[in-house]
């Protein structure tokens, strides 16, 4: 019990270290060169205690149920040693945890109301929900397909650092005939990855994988699916604003 207990306080003490520097850089830049003092200070400060205790739950999620379960499925699926079925288990990984994610459905929204309001597509509701669907869509699908390569890297050995200069300059490309309607939320898109639910999972999955194939290093092979997943969201959304919207 008190082992136990220990354990929670050291965890805990962990989330509000983590937490700490974001309240000093505010407190600095708040008092030293707005000079003016934090208003509201009591609901900032107790909105602060429920962020390091919904960091704590959110952590200890993470390490108890979320990882683990992602890590033991890879493996489970590379000791069957098909590779099809892996491969589908990381595209179907990637689709399914970003069509999930809450962060998508909140940038895609406001995206297709701004998008109306702009004139770029028919202000009709439906035609703002088709707007907004597509974006989620195409995101889901590019992350999945990141997950489908990235699984396929591993198996194979290929070097992760061709796959990201690939991906670079076909970024580039796309961003010079992409619609300039489409570029900056193409470019948040690729934030999307680095949400709560997509990171453990995806990062799991590669960790598992390179685990249990002889010859993969974890450390090596086993990370850089979130940097691919990062990679397609952005090339994908823009090539789906220049069908919607047409080429530059």
């Amino acid at each position: 019990m008190v082992k136990n207990l220990r354990f929670i306080l050291f965890k805990f003490l962990q989330s509000f270290l983590d937490v700490l520097p974001i309240l000093l850089v505010i407190a600095f830049f708040q008092l030293v060169i707005i000079q003016k003092p934090l208003p509201h200070l009591k609901e900032t400060l107790f909105g602060f205690v429920l962020v390091v205790i919904g960091l704590f739950i959110f952590i200890q999620g993470l390490e108890s149920a979320l990882f683990p379960i992602g890590e033991r499925l890879a493996v489970e699926f590379a000791v069957k040693g098909n590779v099809y079925w892996i491969v589908l288990f990381g595209f179907t990984l990637g689709f399914a945890t970003t069509i999930a994610e809450p962060a998508l459905t909140v940038i895609s929204q406001k995206a297709g109301h701004i998008a109306a309001e702009a004139g770029a597509i028919d202000r009709a509701q439906e035609s703002i929900a088709d707007y907004v669907w597509g974006l989620r869509l195409v995101t889901a699908f590019s992350v999945g397909l990141a997950g489908a390569i990235g699984v396929i890297r591993i198996i194979k050995g290929w070097s992760l650092v061709i796959f990201i200069l690939t991906g670079y300059f076909l970024i580039v490309v796309a961003t010079l005939f992409a619609p300039k309607e489409i570029i900056g939320i193409a470019y948040d898109a690729g934030g999307i990855t680095t949400s709560t639910i997509t990171v453990p999972l995806i990062t799991a999955l590669g960790i598992g994988l390179a685990t249990s194939i002889r010859g993969r290093n974890p450390i090596v092979d086993g990370f850089g699916l979130i940097a691919l997943a990062s990679l397609t969201p952005i090339l994908f959304v823009m090539l789906y604003g220049i069908i919607i919207f047409g080429p530059s």
